[in-house]
Formats: structure tokens, C-alpha cells, sequence
């Protein structure tokens, strides 16, 4: 697991004016919650909280990952008890029968989902007999249909290959593919590799929603871990607005790049406040249903789903910390 120690932490949140938790654990009656994850920078603030020490005492592993494929595949197997997923790969996950419950919104992507390219391709319209790396997963095929869409070209338009994660770039810099549906940090290092931006998810507002999702079982096997997890993560939630700066160099480490660059890279995500999880969360008419009926539509045209979804219990606040 990557990560500081605990000395490095104490110095930098220090110099920062930082808070950082108490290292003495409490009781762990309940059973361990693993979380998987990946190094989209919607999720950083977990990491924050990880090294700021607000899940000391929690019974919490975090599984960092490859991709949300990964993350899925991990709930599937009973390999982890939660996961960081967008809202299309719940709709996915939900429709092949996993119980799982929305229990926070991370954020919205506005910029941060990205579609990278040579610099020799300036419009969607240059795609046409390309080769496109992409994710095998839900948010990568809605990302490559929105963009064959604007470009006015068929899937058999262009070439797919499958890749996920670092192998995205990797495949760029080897000269195998064009261009790369991907997000960040890997965005970023793509351009570091000469690749420019064609057209990210500003492009395509409220499709892309990022959210924390756990098994029913899960959920009540542990409720008192569920709730450090989502106080721990709003405590960090709040150091990153307050000391963006100081923040993201706890955070960098964890994504692969560096805090300047973090901070550039969180320009493309509007996160979510507790404010905004109680209003996408709770009441009779929860704001996450309507978006969730909006991303299945999508999802149904493009093939992504056989049949509409069903949203009973796709949400659950009980987990929030009190205002």
C-alpha cells in the first residue's frame, strides 16, 4: 500500500497547521471493511484522510486498485466489502443482481474524464480508423460512445483496444494506439508524453458521478466502521478546501503525480460537500434517483444495459455524519 509513514505524516501536517487524528485505536468489535479504489482524483480525499490518521481506529483497509473494473470485480468476488464505482458501473453491478447501496457521492466529473490524442488529431472527426485504448468498463464505453457520437462515426469506425489503468499510457508511449479514453492522473501523464486533449467530460455534464457504494450485508455487519469511514473522509474533505496546497502533497503520492499537478487535476471535478450528499441522499425525492434514471437512458441506447434498471434502495444516508 502506498503511503507515508507515520513521521513524514506528523511533519507535514504539522508545517501545514494541519489536524491530524490520534493514532490510539478504538474498539474493533464489528468485522473489517475493505474498500477498493483506484487513483482517480475524485477519490484523493480518501487518501488525505488515510494519511491526516482519520481512519486510525477504524477497521478499514483501503484495496487500491487498477480500475474500477477491478473494483467490481473485487465486490463480486467477496473480496472487498465497498468500493469507489461511477454511477453507470453500480447501474451495471446492480443489474447483475450485487446489492449495493449508494452511501456517499464523491463528486461530479466536469473536465476530468478525458479523451487524449496525438497532435495530429484535432477533431472527433479524425478518429475515423484509429485506434482508441479504452477501459473495458461501463464509464469507458459511455465515454467512447459520446465521443463517436460528436464525431458522427459507427464503433466499426475505429479500432478498439482494450487496456486499463497505467497500461494506458503505457500503450501511448510504445506507439500502440492513437488515442486513449482515460481520466485523471492519467490524463496528465499522458500529456507529459505529447498527447493533447480532444474532448473531456465538461462536454458531457452529469453522466460521469462518482459515488461510494457497499454491500447490503456489509452495511449492516459494520455500521459503526461505515460511519468513521464517511466522518474521516468529510474531516479530509474539509482540509483539502481550507489548505488545497498543503493537501495535496499528502494526496500526490498516492495518484502518481505531483501536488501542482493534483491541484490542476481537480479543476476538472466539482466535489460533492456533505451539504450536497444530503441533498442527493435524503428525502422523499432524492436528487442521485433522477440522475441515476438520467445515466440508465444513456446507458440503454448505447447497449450498456438490457433493461432499465431498478433503483429501490439504490441509496442509503444513514451513514452520513450529522450536519
Amino acid at each position: 500500500m502506498r503511503g507515508f509513514d507515520v513521521g513524514r505524516r506528523r511533519v507535514l501536517a504539522a508545517a501545514a497547521g494541519l489536524p491530524l487524528a490520534g493514532l490510539a485505536g478504538c474498539q474493533r468489535n464489528e468485522p473489517l471493511v475493505r474498500l477498493a479504489t483506484n487513483s482517480w482524483v475524485g477519490y484523493a480525499p480518501l487518501f488525505l484522510a488515510r494519511e491526516l490518521g482519520h481512519f486510525d481506529g477504524v477497521n478499514l483497509r483501503l484495496l487500491e486498485l487498477s480500475s474500477n473494473s477491478a473494483s467490481l470485480m473485487a465486490l463480486a468476488s467477496g473480496q472487498a466489502e465497498a468500493a469507489a464505482l461511477t454511477l453507470d458501473e453500480l447501474l451495471v453491478a446492480r443489474e447483475g443482481q450485487l446489492d449495493l447501496r449508494v452511501i456517499m457521492v464523491f463528486d461530479e466529473s466536469a473536465g476530468a474524464d478525458v479523451v487524449m490524442v496525438r497532435p495530429d488529431i484535432s477533431h472527433p472527426g479524425h478518429l475515423r480508423g484509429r485506434r482508441i485504448a479504452v477501459e473495458d468498463s461501463a464509464t469507458g464505453a459511455l465515454m467512447l460512445s459520446r465521443t463517436l457520437d460528436l464525431a458522427g462515426l459507427r464503433p466499426a469506425d475505429v479500432v478498439k483496444v482494450s487496456l486499463a489503468g497505467l497500461a494506458l499510457v503505457q500503450g501511448y508511449g510504445r506507439q500502440e494506439v492513437d488515442a486513449v479514453v482515460c481520466f485523471e492522473p492519467y490524463a496528465t501523464q499522458l500529456a507529459r508524453l505529447g498527447a493533447l486533449r480532444l474532448l473531456d467530460s465538461s462536454q458531457f455534464p452529469g453522466v460521469i458521478v462518482d459515488v461510494l457504494v457497499a454491500r447490503q450485508q456489509a452495511l449492516l455487519a459494520s455500521p459503526g466502521q461505515f460511519s468513521r469511514l464517511l466522518a474521516g473522509y468529510f474531516q479530509a474533505h474539509s482540509v483539502l478546501q481550507s489548505a488545497s496546497s498543503q493537501a495535496a502533497v499528502l494526496m500526490a503520492p498516492a495518484l502518481g503525480i505531483s501536488p501542482e499537478e493534483l491541484l490542476a487535476a481537480l479543476n476538472g471535478v466539482r466535489m460533492a460537500s456533505l451539504a450536497d450528499n444530503r441533498a442527493l441522499l435524503t428525502g422523499q425525492a432524492p436528487g442521485l434517483l433522477a440522475m441515476a434514471q438520467s445515466v440508465s437512458t444513456l446507458m440503454l441506447g448505447a447497449g450498456l444495459l438490457k433493461t432499465r434498471p431498478n433503483l429501490d434502495g439504490l441509496v442509503d444516508p444513514a451513514h452520513l455524519p450529522s450536519a
